[in-house]
């Protein structure tokens, strides 16, 4: 199956309910920020639609960077696993769980 770019990461969050991402995007030339946890994601700068098939990343989008983080998020005491990571290296990192 082809999964997209936003369905991978959700996918991956399930295979990994311990980590949050946290996606640093730019779509269209705008800023976001995309919260990714136990299969569902959310903008932190933008209204979420309430319909969870209706995809937040658009194919177009440009992914800035990563980061992974122990769940529970905290944005007030973010528990970081790893930061800044790149697009290209975080697709290893879903290579090694199968997506």
């Amino acid at each position: 199956m082809d999964y997209s770019t936003e369905q991978r990461l959700e996918q991956y969050t399930l295979k990994r309910p311990t980590e949050v991402l946290l996606v640093a995007v730019e779509i269209e030339g705008q800023l976001d920020e995309i919260a990714i946890f136990k299969g569902f994601s959310s903008s932190l700068m933008n209204p979420t639609a309430f319909d969870p098939d209706v995809p937040i990343l658009p194919e177009n989008v440009k992914i800035l960077s990563i980061d992974r983080l122990q769940s529970p998020y905290n944005p007030n005491d973010p528990r970081y696993i790893e930061k800044g990571i790149s697009w290209e290296n975080f697709q290893q990192v879903l290579a090694s769980v199968g997506l």
